[in-house]
């Protein structure tokens, strides 16, 4: 999946398949690439928008919906 770069202390790159509902998500410091499961279009535009990803991230998404390491 393509991923872009952010500005975030927690994430290096985000990626978005709106057809599939998958976020995949890149972590500093060797935190590794995880997707997330059954993401509505309406829920990553919230994260998308939001003040810190991070936060956002550990409070609406961690934990909420079925995730998996990458590679």
């Amino acid at each position: 999946m393509y991923r872009v770069p952010v500005h975030s202390s927690a994430l290096q790159s985000v990626g978005y398949d709106a057809d599939a509902e998958v976020l995949e998500l890149e972590f500093h410091d060797n935190g590794g690439v995880w997707q997330y499961l059954n993401i509505k279009p309406s829920v990553f535009k919230k994260f998308a928008r939001s003040q810190s990803l991070g936060n956002y991230f550990v409070t609406k998404i961690k934990g909420k919906y079925p995730e998996k390491k990458v590679g």
